[in-house]
């Protein structure tokens, strides 16, 4: 294992002070417990964002806390969910009088810490609703969840429920507008090779030089199947097709398109794979209006890529474009 670490115990906590460190200007860090909150502090009737998970899928979720996206983000240790000691007081930190909605990924640890912190919330009094993200048409079930894991869709729902918060929605409308994006939003992901863990010290799993894995998880679980490679395009469509069959795409529909890279995939490679998805996209009358490329929501150092793809309309589009400013993603 070659990592630039120190005592892989410590992996999560001095990466997340180094983040905190170099984005004074957007967080502010908690280290005891931890999580990460939007500086200057809460904004006055404006619903709180609150998502996490375990750490090494960076910039999820401390990248996207900033103005227009998450209030908070809560990272666990590397692929283990947050704790609920964790969990509740980023959303006590957040709580501006409006309630607040945590964005959960479908992992059972996910799942389970995030309820029970918003039962801890709202025994304080902070009125706490949760969308379930459980975008990876891969799968139906795995060792880490009970359905559909949730995978890269996440930064879209973070984002487009971020702005419905920022326009100044109410609880109820911003679980609406992040739910309509879950039901519009689906994922699929490869491998090429499978990532360390520090504390573990080895590969999650083995894959032979001329060996892929289809439908991985982003906590390094095994795929679908197993396939020889194959060239790109060929690849490309194996992650497209059942993501677009799977949400229904019709002839006119609008999407947006979101290549992910697993952490160790160049981006060069990346858009290779963009320009296939774009090419499948318009063979079946679909218009690709939004688009997104690059490491989003990683595996470690995973060789590897995901394609997301979410079905837009106006109000989606307008809330995708609203202004975003945080470490990973700004305009």
């Amino acid at each position: 294992m070659k990592k630039l670490i120190n005592d892989p115990q410590d992996v999560v906590a001095e990466s997340v002070e180094g983040f905190g460190l170099a984005h004074a200007d957007l967080v502010t860090v908690h280290l005891d417990p931890t999580f990460v909150v939007r500086a200057g502090g809460r904004v006055p009737g404006k619903v709180g964002l609150v998502s996490g998970g375990g750490s090494g899928h960076e910039p999820l979720h401390a990248g996207f806390v900033g103005v227009g996206m998450l209030d908070a983000a809560v990272p666990g240790a590397v692929f283990t969910s947050p704790t609920p000691d964790q969990i509740a007081p980023a959303i006590a930190a957040v709580d501006a009088g409006a309630g607040v909605l945590t964005i959960v990924k479908n992992y059972t640890g996910d799942v389970l810490n995030f309820e029970t912190a918003a039962e801890l919330a709202d025994a304080d009094g902070t009125t706490v609703r949760q969308v379930l993200v459980n975008d990876d048409v891969a799968v139906e079930d795995s060792l880490y969840t009970a359905g559909r894991r949730g995978v890269a869709g996440t930064v879209a729902v973070e984002k487009i429920a971020g702005a419905a918060a920022e326009r100044g929605d109410d609880l109820d409308a911003v679980a609406a507008v992040a739910q309509r994006v879950v039901d519009n939003v689906r994922t699929m992901g490869l491998a090429l090779t499978a990532c360390t863990v520090p504390h573990v010290g080895r590969p999650s799993f083995d894959l032979a030089d001329d060996e892929i894995e289809i439908g991985i998880g982003i906590h390094g679980e095994p795929g679908r199947h197993r396939v020889g490679l194959e060239p790109a395009d060929v690849l490309t469509e194996k992650l497209l097709t059942p993501v677009a069959d799977d949400l229904g795409l019709a002839r006119g529909d609008r999407v947006l398109l979101l290549v992910n890279g697993m952490g160790g995939t160049p981006t060069s490679e990346l858009y290779v794979v963009y320009r296939r998805a774009r090419a499948l996209l318009s063979e079946r009358g679909v218009e690709v209006t939004r688009s997104l490329v690059g490491n989003y929501v990683t595996s470690l150092e995973m060789q590897g890529a995901s394609v997301t793809v979410l079905r837009l309309d106006d109000e989606l589009t307008a809330l995708w474009d609203a202004p975003v400013r945080t470490a990973a993603l700004r305009w």
